[in-house]
């Protein structure tokens, strides 16, 4: 975990010092939430997922500052000994000023996923597309990992995502971006140079529009 998390933040520095500005958004899904080994409340469960993203916001804040970005958090619910709560004209102006900004806490309420913060941060401070690593490297038409004849799209629309049910993100996110004409590039994260060519659109992954 730690060694994927440097090699991200060395891209991301390289794509800072490319004068682009870059806001993150994360999850917590790597800490356990009680939603699997026993049956939580899902609002007690989804409560401690923000806890955990606040707690990876943390780390990768601290991974940035440590090549010499600077980086700021800001939180869905306060807490303001460790984080500022989200202000989108702060963001702002922190993206201005060339600062990398992450935002943690989801949405600050249950029964959200970090996917539908991700579009509604997107959206709240006009990014021009969200990109999205994932495990495989794009948008397929079935699980490739289960089924061999499955197609990759290299575009697509959020209505067919939202028709044939793929994956992507959950319905509300992708309902949310396609309502807002957010862009959205889905590629495989496990070779993190995938955030460069990205930035510098080259041809790699899904384009969702």
């Amino acid at each position: 975990m730690h060694g994927t998390v440097e090699k991200i933040c060395d891209k991301i520095k390289e794509i800072v010092e490319m004068g682009v500005q870059v806001a993150i958004v994360v999850g917590g899904g790597n800490f356990w939430r009680g939603r699997n080994g026993h049956q939580m409340e899902r609002t007690t469960a989804d409560y401690m997922g923000v806890l955990a993203t606040a707690m990876n916001g943390l780390a990768l804040q601290d991974a940035l500052e440590a090549k010499g970005i600077t980086a700021r958090l800001q939180t869905a619910i306060e807490m303001r000994e460790i984080a500022e709560p989200f202000i989108q004209r702060k963001a702002e102006k922190y993206l201005s000023k060339g600062r990398v900004v992450i935002f943690a806490g989801g949405t600050g309420h249950p029964y959200f996923t970090t996917d539908t913060a991700a579009v509604l941060r997107a959206t709240e401070i006009k990014a021009d597309v969200i990109l999205l690593g994932k495990t495989i490297d794009g948008v397929y038409s079935a699980d490739p990992k289960l089924d061999k004849t499955a197609k990759k799209y290299e575009e697509i629309t959020y209505s067919e995502v939202l028709e044939k049910d793929l994956k992507v993100m959950d319905s509300t996110a992708t309902a949310m971006c396609r309502d807002n004409n957010m862009p959205l590039l889905v590629f495989g994260i496990a070779d993190p140079e995938n955030i460069v060519r990205a930035v510098k659109g080259e041809k790699i992954g899904t384009i969702v529009h």
